[in-house]
Order: C-alpha cells, then structure tokens, then sequence
C-alpha cells in the first residue's frame, strides 16, 4: 500500500507565498500537484520527473509556482508565490508509478496513489 501526504496548507494574502510539502512512501515515483476548488474540476498544476531532471506547469502557474523534489527524503514540494484568490482549492499530490517512461504526465488517469489533500485559502 502506497501512502501519499500533503502539509502546509493554510491561509494566505493576497501577493504571498505558501509551500506545500508531500511525502509518498515505497519507491520513487513521477509526482504531479493538482487541484481543484469548489464547483471546479480537479486541474493539473505541476509535475516532476523521478529524478528531478524533468518538470511540466500549467499555463495558470508557470512563472508564480515551482515544483520541487528531494528524493533522500522522498518528498516533493510546491513552492507557491504571488499567490492570487483565484488558487484558492483543495491541493492534492499523486504519484505516478510508470518511471520507465521518463516523462512527465499531466493527466489524472495516469497517477495511481492520491493525497487526502490539503486546504489552500488566499484571501484579497
């Protein structure tokens, strides 16, 4: 059984910075950040190679967010700045186990194991 966990959501200005942190236990795997806000479907935002040496951003994000991983930790991280109240949503991390193909995926059918998520408010 594969866990995945996300931290550090939380409340946030407008123009401020937030870190998401997660965590996936067993292996290495390709991991991607998603979310989805209320009446919204779940969007892809960002995701990282198993090796670090390849990433893939959402046009909403490009530039304000970067993704992020230490695989001696296991661990993959959203770097979020000038954050707008348009990202407020339930962020959620997934792992993708298909590390053979060295590339980054951003559609939901390809990511296996799934976060609880965590809450992300960014008030104006």
């Amino acid at each position: 059984q594969v866990h995945v966990r996300e931290s550090g959501g939380g409340l946030v200005q407008a123009g401020g910075s937030l870190r998401l942190s997660c965590v996936a236990s067993g292996r290495t795997y390709h991991m991607g950040w998603f979310r989805q806000a209320s009446g919204k479907e779940r969007e892809f935002l960002a995701g990282i190679s198993a090796s670090g040496g390849q990433t893939s951003y959402a046009d909403s994000v490009k530039g304000r967010f970067t993704i992020s991983r230490d695989n001696a930790k296991n661990s993959v991280s959203l770097q979020m700045d000038s954050a707008q109240p348009d990202d407020t949503a339930v962020y959620s991390c997934a792992a993708d186990h298909n590390i053979i193909l060295p590339i980054v995926r951003a559609a939901q059918k390809w990511y296996d194991y799934w976060g609880q998520g965590t809450q992300v408010t960014v008030s104006s």
